[in-house]
């Protein structure tokens, strides 16, 4: 079969073997310490804490830690503060024009960067291992258990959580440099794949026992998450192909240009952010209300209400507003007319300059809509998947930060292992064609 001799081709390979065994060995190290406790905390007591996070944005927290929230692990915090402050500091690299500058600078500037986000990164860990402790110690009293509320108990605490958050970010780094993939993305999707055996197990017992179907609603269930996988790689590798002609200079004997590229323009540019960025914001009414203990009004409960209508509705228009917002601040046609220029290039029938940059600006205007749309479909998929009567640990498979994050690692992760395969002559993961992923490509969200 070929797949077994694409496997014995990858295993042939030494330095892919070693990649592989690398990156599963730190993925095992970074597992076994989301299952760490943090010290002075009954584990016994945890189970209010993981009700806690089975719905809203504690959820998707949760879901980002590979459950380390639910369990007050070392790794409670995640690797979700980075990428916090890796958005912010992107964002200020548009903004502010001492960051442009860093940008520009080329490896210097970029070392800066990955420094300033470090430290950006660890007071947002400081800050949110308070809100931590402060959130596990009133769910605890709630059960009739104690934490430690002493001064010393939190500094450690606070330190062993924003420590155990960076020797997390330290483990993809050493994935992306040692092993087998971009390791932040891997971390992100190991810890979302974790939790699918157990939904899987769930709602194949559910059916079963439970609910009407029984297996056939089971397998019914699972093509559509298939469909809806097939639909996230067409959306993650959809892009417009724009030719560019490269004019002809000799220097010397030889002539350089005159040959044809094309630029690709990601139909999704801004991948999974605009997700991240609407479900955020919705659930500010929802712990506003929360936390000032009043009746909730009709008003407030439809925005309560994730399965509802009005919640969903005004979650995709929120989803395509950004992701026209996300993709105006990371794509800059200006820059990409004045790099054509500067290297002698030309779009065929296009003048250089400001025409370039208004027609690249036209392009990125007509493919955003639909991917805006097609994007706002697969976030809120999972409403549609919990009123079809799949449980809400399952049907978050079936779309938002889950399905994109999975299918654009998993894209990279093979890409990457078919260019070593093609690099020692050895044929691709395919019969026809290549696999394309995210990476290499115009705005790349993570």
């Amino acid at each position: 079969m070929r797949a077994i001799e694409t496997l014995k081709n990858i295993w042939k390979i030494e330095d892919l073997r070693k990649r592989i065994l690398i990156t599963l060995l730190l993925i095992l190290i970074y597992r076994f310490g989301t299952n760490i406790v943090l010290p002075g905390v009954d584990p016994k007591v945890l189970t209010i804490l993981a009700e806690q996070t089975r719905g809203g944005l504690l959820a998707l927290l949760d879901m980002f830690s590979g459950g380390a929230l639910s369990k007050a692990s070392i790794f409670a915090l995640g690797i979700m503060p980075y990428i916090s402050a890796s958005i912010v500091m992107q964002l200020m690299t548009i903004i502010v024009p001492s960051f442009q500058k860093l940008q520009r600078e080329g490896e210097s500037g970029r070392k800066k960067i990955n420094q300033w986000t470090r430290y950006l990164t660890v007071v947002i860990l400081i800050f949110q291992g308070m809100a931590y402790l402060t959130n596990l110690n009133v769910q605890m009293r709630a059960v009739g258990s104690t934490l430690p509320t002493d001064f010393w108990f939190n500094l450690s605490s606070t330190i062993i959580m924003a420590g155990g958050s960076m020797f997390v970010l330290w483990l993809g780094e050493r994935i992306t440099d040692k092993g087998i993939g971009n390791g932040i993305s891997f971390i992100i999707m190991v810890g979302i794949m974790a939790r699918l055996p157990h939904a899987l197990f769930q709602e194949f017992i559910s059916r079963m026992s439970e609910r009407t179907g029984g297996l056939v609603m089971f397998l019914v269930e699972n093509l559509a998450l298939l469909l809806v996988f097939a639909g996230a790689i067409a959306l993650v590798q959809g892009t417009r192909r724009v030719p560019v002609q490269y004019a002809k200079r000799i220097v010397g004997n030889k002539q350089y240009g005159g040959a044809r590229q094309y630029i690709p323009l990601k139909v999704n540019a801004a991948n999974v952010m605009p997700i991240i960025f609407a479900q955020a914001i919705m659930m500010v009414p929802i712990s506003i209300v929360g936390f000032s203990n009043r009746e909730v009004g009709p008003f407030w409960a439809a925005f309560m209400d994730n399965s509802g209508f009005w919640y969903n509705f005004i979650f995709a228009l929120m989803i395509i507003a950004f992701t026209y917002f996300y993709t105006a601040i990371t794509i800059n046609p200006t820059q990409m007319a004045d790099d054509l220029k500067r290297n002698n290039g030309f779009i065929p029938g296009i003048k250089p300059g400001k025409a370039t940059k208004n027609y690249l600006d036209e392009i990125m205007s007509r493919i955003t809509l639909p991917g805006a749309i097609f994007l706002a479909i697969v976030a809120i998929m999972p409403a549609f998947a919990r009123i079809a009567g799949v449980s809400q640990e399952f049907a978050q498979f079936f779309g938002g930060t889950s399905l994109l994050i999975m299918v654009g690692v998993i894209l990279d992760t093979l890409q990457q292992i078919e260019s070593h395969l093609l690099m020692r002559h050895y044929d691709g993961l395919l019969k026809s064609g290549r696999i394309k992923g995210r990476s290499g490509m115009i705005g790349q969200a993570y």
